[in-house]
């Protein structure tokens, strides 16, 4: 995507100032290095010099080797297998920064780790809610991110939060590189995901269809107190009962499109691609923002009836295109090196956020 179609203007201008802009990447590993290297090539601006590394006894090390102070320091964090070695490399990173007095402190993390982890189950916590606390205390004053998986996490910050949308790319996509996506239909593979379907459909003028009956975790059966009968009589919810899945939607002869945020556990995916041939959809793809792709996610891609699986590189996934030949990237890297020039610029960020609605 030329820069022209994502602003309608010319490229990016820096207003270089004696303060100056620094960018660093967060993690030494080559794939994830490679995102940053494009914002800093798409800016104009060399990455900052610094080493992060795990000592033998696995702590992690962070050495500024540069001046930051009085500096904007934007620090890019893509999350890697090892996720909470990631998530101490930034929080070092960020403490380091603040300690060497740099006047504001932006992380880039493209996708947030433990977003999943954002609402209270059962004996659990809230996991988002601790990381994004351990994040403002060590001196983070802005987050880039994209996609969260609920956007109400951006409510347990207490700094900005620029939550920026893979939409734009992912659409592009469909309208280049499938030819006949005029006959595709956008599928949610659940219910819960409709919304977003919905979102794509109505932007391309497709169908849409839902896949209804999923599996859904059940409930323990352990002793553990929950079961503890009352002392007073008290009405209680009627379990549910799975329906057969079913496609709520026509997708006969038709390319289906499955969109959502994150592909990790690719087993849904999987079984959403099999009931929708069985509805004589004759090309499946599957579209999503976050690819993690753990496990054994490639191999199961690759023996399944799903034609391509397309994410984003908000996370380094090079290893598991090794392994899937269906596996495609989408480049980000313009958006996000838009938005730090927009925030080091003092300018708007409503651009990035136009004809976004609520269900976005």
């Amino acid at each position: 995507m030329c820069y022209d179609v994502l602003c309608g203007r010319s490229p990016p201008v820096m207003n270089h100032t004696e303060g100056g802009l620094v960018i660093f990447s967060a993690n030494s590993h080559p794939s994830s290095r490679e995102i940053s290297k494009r914002i800093g090539e798409r800016l104009g601006v060399e990455l900052g010099k610094v080493q992060v590394y795990q000592e033998d006894n696995r702590e992690t090390r962070v050495q500024i080797q540069e001046s930051v102070r009085g500096k904007d320091v934007f620090i890019i964090q893509t999350v890697s297998k090892d996720v909470n070695t990631t998530i101490m490399e930034l929080l070092i990173m960020v403490y380091a920064c603040r300690t060497s007095c740099a006047r504001s402190i932006t992380g880039v993390v493209p996708y947030f780790p433990y977003s999943k982890q954002c609402k209270m189950r059962k004996r659990g916590s809230i996991v988002s809610k601790l990381l994004a606390s351990m994040m403002c205390k060590a001196g983070l004053t802005h987050l880039i991110t994209m996609d969260l998986h609920q956007k109400e996490i951006q409510g347990f910050f207490n700094i900005p939060v620029d939550n920026l949308r893979a939409s734009p790319f992912l659409l592009q996509y469909i309208q280049e590189e499938i030819p006949d996506y005029r006959n595709a239909v956008i599928v949610a593979k659940s219910p819960a995901s409709a919304r977003r379907a919905q979102s794509f459909a109505e932007r391309l003028r497709l169908g849409i269809a839902v896949i209804h009956g999923e599996a859904q975790d059940a409930e323990s059966d352990l002793v553990d107190g929950r079961h503890s009968p009352p002392t007073v009589k008290i009405p209680l919810l009627i379990p549910k009962e799975k329906p057969p899945i079913t496609v709520v939607g026509d997708v006969g002869g038709r390319i289906a499109i499955i969109v959502d945020d994150i592909i990790d556990d690719v087993d849904s995916f999987v079984a959403a691609a099999q009931t929708l041939k069985k509805h004589g959809a004759y090309k499946i793809f599957v579209m999503a923002t976050h690819g993690i792709l753990s496990s054994d996610a490639p191999k199961l891609i690759e023996e399944s009836a799903i034609d391509k699986v397309v994410v984003t590189n908000t996370i380094p996934h090079e290893h598991q295109k090794l392994q899937c030949v269906k596996i495609q990237t989408v480049d980000i890297s313009l958006i996000l090196s838009e938005a730090i020039r927009r925030i080091y610029n003092g300018e708007s960020m409503s651009y990035l956020f136009r004809h976004i609605g609520l269900e976005d």
